[in-house]
């Protein structure tokens, strides 16, 4: 008990000194106060007033992150929808707004790395001439907006309390505009800006997101990987390992080969991108090891998969998703069937999935991954009598 009061106390001290810290580096960006002048005039406060100016600026900071989040998301949606786009989903961190046979629903769904995804189908044109630019910049532009609408309060505020809140907000709304707005790749992901200035000039990228955006949006809707075209995954030429939209139209090629349980096929394909980890980004990387790991299973490699349920972090990146991600669920339904032997545990994995399978926002995988678990569990139960 005492250790947990410790640390919290550990935390608050260093929410107060975050707040200080912003706030000291906001002034000094939008307004003509100095550092100096900024610190003589905590010095000439009370330590009250000063604890409470450092709590302001960690409550802006709390309340900044998910509504920039919010108004980033909503102008890709605002920009999409005036672009020709279809609404699909709207998610802030782990909540997701979806739109199910004319109804809003409201899932939970993650994806490591992100705060938000605004998921629209792309207008009925062909692949190569959809819009892209302003789809992209939506997020950058709304945030832009913030910043120029409320900056003009800084000036006309008197409270410093409010002062102080007010600059951490938009310090944390001017970080949203500059990693986003700023082309570069974070974590492997390339951000908005980067997207932007790649779509205009590379036709297999544009292509490539054409194809993850009406794929995903059938898969949300509840349509199988098995029952889209495969001509919407098959590409011409080499891969470029470093582009994640590329990369994911082989991924999805690969999953299809699951959901058509051509279970050689989809190992080598995914033992093909796996042999290019040190290119693809990490995120990928953990979705080739968890289907390598299932098809491992599936086919008798017993060796390969032992070695890949092995790994600590790929144990945790499985359990942190297993109630999300229905796909998680069927890797640890086959370790339970193959690696285990126990069938009763894989009987009641397959139970709980059928159970919450509305609560998916990916119909159309929860529908596979439930139909590819019975399949396994009926061949494995007649091979044993």
């Amino acid at each position: 008990m005492i250790k947990k009061l410790l640390i919290l106390v550990a935390w608050a001290l260093v929410g107060v000194v975050v707040g200080l810290v912003l706030a000291m580096t906001g002034i000094a960006v939008f307004t003509d106060m100095t550092f100096g002048e900024f610190v003589r005039l905590l010095v000439s406060l009370n330590p009250g007033e000063v604890f409470a100016a450092a709590l302001s600026g960690v409550a802006a900071l709390i309340v900044a992150v998910p509504v920039l989040a919010l108004v980033h998301e909503t102008g890709h949606l605002v920009c999409g929808l005036l672009s020709g786009y279809r609404f699909v989903s709207f998610r802030i961190f782990s909540f997701t707004v979806i739109r199910d046979h004319g109804h809003l629903r409201v899932k939970r769904f993650a994806i490591s790395g992100t705060g938000g995804q605004c998921l629209l189908a792309p207008p009925d044109v062909p692949d190569g001439r959809i819009p892209t630019v302003w789809y992209n910049l939506g997020g950058v532009l709304a945030n832009v907006a913030v910043l120029l609408i409320l900056l003009p309060f800084l000036w006309a505020v008197s409270d410093p309390f409010a002062e102080v809140f007010l600059t951490v907000f938009l310090l944390v709304d001017l970080f949203f505009i500059l990693i986003n707005g700023v082309p570069m790749r974070m974590g492997g992901i390339a951000n908005d800006a980067n997207n932007a200035l790649m779509l205009r000039r590379d036709a297999r990228s544009l292509g490539a997101l054409a194809v993850q955006l009406r794929a995903n949006a059938l898969v949300q809707e509840g349509v199988r990987p098995r029952d889209m075209p495969l001509n919407w995954f098959e590409t011409e030429g080499d891969i470029d390992y470093r582009n994640q939209l590329q990369v994911g139209v082989a991924l999805m090629k690969a999953g299809r080969l699951i959901d058509l349980e051509q279970w050689d096929d989809a190992y080598w394909e995914h033992e093909m991108l796996y042999g290019h980890k040190e290119e693809i980004m990490p995120l990928y990387v953990r979705e080739i090891e968890c289907e390598l790991l299932f098809l491992a299973l599936v086919t008798g490699r017993m060796a390969q998969a032992r070695e890949l349920y092995g790994s600590d972090s790929l144990r945790s990146y499985i359990g942190n998703y297993r109630r999300i991600m229905s796909s998680k669920e069927r890797l640890l339904f086959a370790v339970a069937l193959f690696m285990e032997e126990d069938h009763g545990k894989a009987a009641g994995i397959l139970d709980q999935v059928g159970s919450y399978r509305n609560d998916y926002l990916m119909q159309g995988e929860v529908k596979s991954d439930l139909a590819i678990m019975e399949s396994l569990l009926a061949n494995v139960k007649k091979r044993h009598g």
